[in-house]
């Protein structure tokens, strides 16, 4: 086995690869604006850390948000790509639970990443393993009851103090937690989900309501 890995669901642009047994290589840099100038380097360094190439890859782990619809469509439209060029199987991964797994918190706690417009997009956990609610996009003023006195995870929770009091590490989803939990599920025999968007929300570019389509006579 040799799983790539990687995520843009998050301003992180994030990859790594799993031999099924430990990650192997990673790479992870913070910035929002540049997935898709970011991202086919950073598998280029991965591989060439491990001293492999590309067509070693047996399937790919993808982050599948909640995310942004930009950033988030660079690393799907990615992975699938590399899926179809290679012949290999790939998996979906929620973001929140590639945060939660590598938190490994004892007890409930929430994971919350910065789904702009003042809101958060988030969950809540009973363990680092086990998601016990739908992800969801919401103000954190109108979640601050759901998650009182909740430890939470992710930069989502940075941004908003008062909702979120008690903030621990990671601040950003990798790629080596995404593939590593991949791998444990795998393993485990559960069916992962298609690597399909978590987009929530619809996406800031819309065709005005009143755009009147003109057609040649």
């Amino acid at each position: 086995m040799l799983l790539l890995a990687l995520d843009t669901a998050t301003p992180a642009v994030t990859v790594a690869l799993h031999d099924g047994e430990a990650v192997i290589a990673s790479s992870s840099q913070v910035d929002a604006r540049r997935h898709g100038e970011l991202l086919l380097p950073a598998v280029d360094h991965v591989l060439d850390g491990a001293g492999l190439r590309l067509d070693a890859v047996t399937g790919i782990v993808v982050g599948i948000g909640p995310g942004p619809y930009t950033g988030l469509r660079v690393g799907l439209m990615t992975a699938d790509t590399f899926g179809l060029a290679l012949g290999v199987p790939v998996h979906g991964v929620c973001t929140l639970d590639g945060l939660a797994y590598a938190a490994d918190l004892d007890g409930p706690f929430v994971v919350a990443t910065d789904a702009r417009r003042k809101e958060v997009y988030w969950a809540r956990y009973s363990d680092s393993r086990t998601r016990v609610t739908d992800p969801a996009v919401d103000r954190p003023a109108d979640i601050a009851d759901e998650v009182a006195g909740l430890p939470a995870v992710g930069a989502g929770a940075l941004l908003y103090p008062d909702t979120f009091p008690a903030v621990h590490e990671p601040e950003h989803v990798s790629a080596a937690a995404l593939a590593s939990l991949a791998v444990e599920r795998l393993a485990a025999g559960v069916e992962l989900p298609a690597p399909r968007p978590l987009y929530l929300r619809r996406p800031d570019a819309q065709v005005p309501k009143n755009y009147k389509v003109v057609t040649p006579k």
